[in-house]
C-alpha cells in the first residue's frame, strides 16, 4: 500500500504535531507516496536494523527514537547516524519515527507500561494545555444539521469519552450582497436577514484545516462565516506521563520486584524506602525526571522513568520512591503498541518487531 495511508493511520494515534519542540517525529527518510510492502519495526535505528530490513524485504521501519534530532549539514558517513541514513537511502528504504508526539498521548508509550504493571484509573500526570480551539460558525436553521455532521465527521466535537458536542442558539443574521456575488438567500443591494444556528464546538488544533475544508463544502453560503479561539484548556487525554492505581496494595519490595520482573531491568536505582505500602504509581517513560514534582504533587507512593541524574534523586524528599529502571527500559514496550495497532488496522499488511537488541546500554 501507498506509506501515505498508514501515515494517516498512524497520525490518528499520535499526531506529529504533538511531538515537542525539540524532537523530530515523523517521515525522515523517504517518500510518503512510496508503495510499502513490509515494516520492520524497533526502538532506535541501527545499522544492524538496517540490514535486517534488507534481509527481510521491508522497505519501512517504523522507530520509537528519530535517528534525526539535528538538522544534518553533510552525508558523507563520518558518523553513525550519516551512515545509516545513506544505507536507507540507498536501499529505498522509509525511516519513519513516533517519538514525543507518542509519548504525549494517553493511549501511547505510557499506557502500554502502566497495562504491563496491573495499573487502573489512568490518568495524565502532567496534561497539556492550548491545543485545543473552538469554531463558531453560522448557518440557515434547514442546513445546520448537516453542517454540524459535517464538521463532527471532520473529527471535531470531542471532549473526553464524548462525541458530537456543540452548543446552538438560533439568532438573526444579517447581510448585504453586492455586485458579483452569488447570494445562496437575499436579492443584490439589499439587506437580508436570515434565521440562523450558532453552532459552536472545539476540536484538537492539528485538525483546523481539515475541519475548516469540510465546514466549506457543505455550508450554502458563498461566504462562510466563522471564528476560531485558542483554548487554554487542559486535555485528558494529552500529556507527559501517566499516573494510576494497583489493584491492592503492594510493600515497596515487592512493587519493586515485580517491575525488575516485567521490564526485565538489569538494574533498578531508586531512593530510600519509605516503609510505606504502594498504592499509586506515576511513570514516564524515557528521560521523566522533569515530573518528580508532579507526581509528588499528584501523591503518588512511587515514581518511575529513566535517566534520573544524581542530585534529582534527592529531589523525593521522602514523599516518594523514585525508581530509575533505564531510559530503553521504560519504553521497550512500545514496539508491542505500535505492531498491535498496525495489525489491527491492516490485518493483512506484513509487520514485524526487529528482532536486533538496540539498548546501547550493557551492565555487569
Amino acid at each position: 500500500m501507498q506509506l501515505q495511508k498508514l501515515i494517516s493511520e498512524l497520525e490518528l494515534l499520535a499526531p506529529s504535531s504533538y511531538q515537542e519542540s525539540y524532537d523530530n517525529a515523523g517521515l525522515i527518510v523517504g517518500s510518503s507516496n512510496m508503495e510499502i510492502g513490509k515494516a520492520l519495526i524497533c526502538f532506535d535505528v541501527t545499522e544492524e536494523v538496517i540490514e535486517e530490513a534488507k534481509s527481510i524485504g521491508a522497505n519501512l521501519i517504523i522507530s520509537h527514537h528519530p535517528i534525526v534530532f539535528g538538522g544534518l549539514k553533510k552525508l558523507n558517513g563520518k558518523n553513525y547516524v550519516e551512515r545509516i541514513v545513506i544505507a536507507a537511502i540507498k536501499a529505498d528504504i522509509a525511516l519513519y519515527a513516533m517519538h514525543t508526539n507518542l509519548d504525549n498521548v494517553i493511549l501511547g508509550t505510557n499506557r502500554i507500561l502502566a497495562e504491563k504493571l496491573g495499573l487502573t484509573n489512568l490518568q495524565v500526570l502532567a496534561p497539556l494545555k492550548g491545543r485545543f480551539r473552538k469554531l463558531i460558525t453560522f448557518s440557515p436553521i434547514d442546513y445546520a444539521e448537516k453542517v454540524r455532521n459535517a464538521i463532527f465527521e471532520a473529527g471535531a466535537g470531542h471532549i473526553g469519552k464524548y462525541d458530537q458536542c456543540s452548543f446552538n442558539a438560533q439568532g438573526q443574521g444579517s447581510f448585504r450582497a453586492g455586485e458579483g456575488a452569488k447570494p445562496f438567500v437575499g436579492e443584490h443591494n439589499k439587506i437580508h436577514f436570515e434565521e440562523e444556528v450558532r453552532i459552536e464546538t472545539i476540536f484538537p488544533d492539528y485538525l483546523e484545516r481539515k475541519i475548516i475544508v469540510a465546514l466549506k463544502k457543505v455550508h450554502p453560503y458563498e461566504e462562510v462565516a466563522y471564528d476560531i479561539f485558542k483554548l487554554e484548556n487542559e486535555s485528558s487525554e494529552l500529556g507527559a506521563g501517566i499516573i494510576g492505581d494497583l489493584e491492592k496494595n503492594e510493600s515497596e519490595m515487592d512493587f519493586l520486584h515485580k517491575l525488575q520482573k516485567h521490564t526485565k531491568a538489569e538494574g533498578i536505582r531508586y531512593t530510600k524506602l519509605r516503609n510505606k505500602n504502594i498504592k499509586k504509581v506515576a511513570l514516564c517513560g524515557g528521560s521523566g525526571a522533569f515530573l518528580i514534582h508532579k507526581a509528588k504533587a499528584a501523591h503518588a507512593d512511587v515514581y518511575i522513568t529513566g535517566d534520573v541524574k544524581y542530585h534529582e534523586f534527592f529531589d523525593a524528599d521522602g514523599q516518594i520512591v523514585i525508581a530509575d529502571i533505564g531510559h530503553y527500559e521504560s519504553e521497550q514496550f512500545t514496539k508491542e503498541l505500535l505492531i498491535s495497532y498496525i495489525k489491527e488496522k491492516f490485518p493483512t499488511f506484513a509487520v514485524q518487531i526487529s528482532g536486533r537488541n538496540t539498548n546501547p546500554i550493557n551492565y555487569l
